[in-house]
């Protein structure tokens, strides 16, 4: 678990108060001079903003304040989970900081396809060959990633692009010019991030199903078709807007893979650039952030432990 002197270092002056699973906290915000952090693993479908407006509007219930600073140290997309630092009161002022720090995600990467969005989110737009892409081809593939790289993010994202989102431009090339466009208005818009790779780790691998003719892209097509009339989990109501196609039935070659890297990283985009190295393409079907600086997932609080906190009176 984590104490006041996990991030004492990073504090100018007063280290914030690490809310663990079970703690009891005054209703007078000013006992926590140095703020709050809670490290909360973000459910599945959830926006961070999503977390942000749950935790806030039970926070400024507990500590009666209308005005209190609420946010967090680094976005997780929608169809992520894991570690994402909700930073309260004076806390805020480290968000920069604690986003600074390198970041642990374990990715699952299935080969032979791509998405616009480069994730689940967006339906498959191109089939590739993948009937040569082995356990092996991938560890080598992998070592060529490792260090110091430039990274175009995708144009899915957050960025921004003379003061407008990414995903804005996206969405409207996506409907008047259709995903061909994505990749090459991307590297022509969007500026490249110097990031760091530090480790990456195969963890597993799955060659896909045996009785599928690899590279026939007219079957291929055929089972996501299929794919796609198979019911996606039920969302929450918080995240019903939040899209998830079928494509993880398809039989695709997958990999699950232990990334440490710097900030910045998108984790889409290296699976983008995985895929091409490796002579096919390649989205995610599954991402988790399993630390964020010194903080892990497996300490983190769900949704309801920190409401369930805040609902306590001292």
């Amino acid at each position: 678990m984590y104490s006041a002197e996990t991030v004492k270092n990073t504090a100018t002056v007063i280290a914030p108060l690490v809310l663990t699973d079970g703690a009891i906290l005054t209703d007078n915000i000013d006992d926590y001079p140095g703020g709050i952090i809670i490290p909360v693993d973000k459910p599945y479908r959830w926006t961070s903003a999503d977390v942000i407006r749950k935790i806030k509007f039970a926070a400024v219930r507990h500590f009666g304040k209308k005005n209190l600073k609420v946010g967090h140290a680094g976005t997780l997309d929608p169809l992520a989970t894991g570690v994402l630092l909700v930073c309260i009161g004076k806390a805020t002022k480290m968000a920069e900081t604690l986003q600074s720090h390198d970041k642990e995600y374990v990715a699952g990467i299935t080969f032979g396809a791509t998405t616009p969005s480069y994730d689940l989110e967006k339906d498959i737009d191109r089939h590739f060959p993948y009937s040569h892409i082995t356990e092996e081809s991938v560890r080598k593939a992998l070592e060529g990633f490792i260090g110091e790289q430039d990274q175009t993010a995708p144009l899915f994202s957050a960025k921004s692009v003379d003061g407008i989102r990414a995903y804005e431009i996206a969405r409207k090339l996506l409907k008047t010019e259709g995903p061909g466009s994505l990749d090459e208005t991307a590297a022509a818009l969007v500026r490249t991030s110097r990031i760091k790779i530090n480790t990456l780790e195969l963890l597993s691998f799955d060659p896909g199903k045996s009785d599928s003719a690899p590279d026939d892209a007219d079957r291929l097509e055929s089972r996501q078709q299929r794919a796609l009339l198979i019911p996606s989990e039920k969302p929450s109501p918080k995240s019903s807007r939040i899209n998830v196609t079928g494509h993880t039935v398809l039989p695709l070659p997958r990999a699950t893979i232990r990334i440490s890297c710097s900030k910045g990283t998108y984790v889409r985009a290296l699976a983008r650039d995985l895929g091409e190295a490796l002579g096919s393409g390649a989205f995610l079907h599954s991402l988790q952030r399993s630390k964020s600086g010194d903080f892990d997932v497996r300490d983190s609080l769900t949704v309801e432990n920190v409401l369930a906190i805040l609902r306590q009176r001292p």
